[in-house]
């Protein structure tokens, strides 16, 4: 999605923002729904296009400076009220008390996420898109903006997207077992359209346990002088030498592969998925 969109859906969700308020006369109410179609066609607009707009008057919120202490003080009790009212299951008014918090201090991000579980558990899942969207746009690396991201994303039946925020969470919370399970389920609904995910580069590179196997394989002398044995053959310029690097090269793949599954199994197994998610056959992701 282009900047340009991006702008022109931010205008559009701020527009409709303002029919859903009594401020507007008639007149003006009516201008302001021709304005919506017109920018709607105009760029040609679609519901998932709005999904990822910005919020503008939070942003000119933002850019006026920062709240008073006695703002952020309000606004934490406000998000605490709000917490005690989705444990009690009632969202509208844990909504209610989220954006009143959001109102008097824009920068924090949890006031976002938390209220963009509020969305998700009234049904509102593009709401619940945007109100992550901007939690990471405030805080990138919130895993749990990323992972409710990633439910929101999945209700709406975008499971490439979801597979994405599931791994980015997964990458900052490697412990937590409801991102790797929703994770896989993202595999799988993928799997079961004939998709395949992403290889995620990016989270192999950072994962500790492949780290830490990589440094002890690294340490290990047989593994040293395979590697020697390896670049040795590869490099040498005749032709029976470079077929004898590629039997080298078979024979460290394998002696790799076998390295690891010894060493971390439960790894190995979680890198197949990576590079080859499962088959049809598995549950939808749970609700949180």
């Amino acid at each position: 999605m282009s900047d340009v969109k991006i702008v022109a859906a931010s205008i559009v969700n701020f527009l409709k923002q303002q029919l859903e308020n009594d401020a507007l006369s008639l007149d003006s109410r009516e201008s302001v729904e021709v304005g919506v179609q017109c920018i709607e066609t105009a760029f040609e607009l679609g519901p998932e296009d709005t999904s990822r707009s910005v919020d503008l008057l939070q942003l000119v919120r933002q850019q006026r400076g920062g709240s008073s202490s006695a703002d952020r003080a309000e606004a934490e009790r406000l998000k605490n009220e709000g917490n005690e009212l989705m444990k009690a299951e009632k969202h509208r008014e844990a909504l209610e008390k989220y954006s009143r918090a959001i109102e008097l201090d824009p920068r924090n991000s949890v006031f976002f996420c938390n209220r963009a579980a509020a969305h998700f558990k009234l049904g509102e899942h593009e709401a619940a898109v945007a109100d992550c969207t901007a939690a990471l746009a405030l805080q990138p690396d919130y895993g749990k903006a990323h992972g409710r991201l990633g439910l929101a994303l999945t209700a709406l039946d975008r499971h490439r997207e979801a597979r994405a925020a599931f791994a980015r969470a997964s990458q900052l919370e490697p412990d937590n077992e409801s991102y790797k399970q929703n994770l896989r389920h993202a595999d799988e609904h993928l799997a079961q359209r004939g998709e395949r995910g992403p290889l995620d580069l990016g989270g192999l590179l950072q994962n500790p346990a492949l780290l830490n196997m990589a440094t002890e394989m690294l340490a290990d002398p047989n593994m040293q002088n395979l590697i020697s044995g390896l670049m040795t053959n590869t490099t040498a310029p005749t032709g029976g030498a470079n077929a004898g690097g590629m039997n080298a090269l078979l024979e460290a793949g394998q002696a790799l592969a076998q390295h690891m599954q010894a060493a971390n199994p439960d790894l190995v197994e979680q890198l197949r998925r990576q590079v080859r998610p499962p088959g049809p056959g598995g549950n939808p992701p749970p609700s949180q």
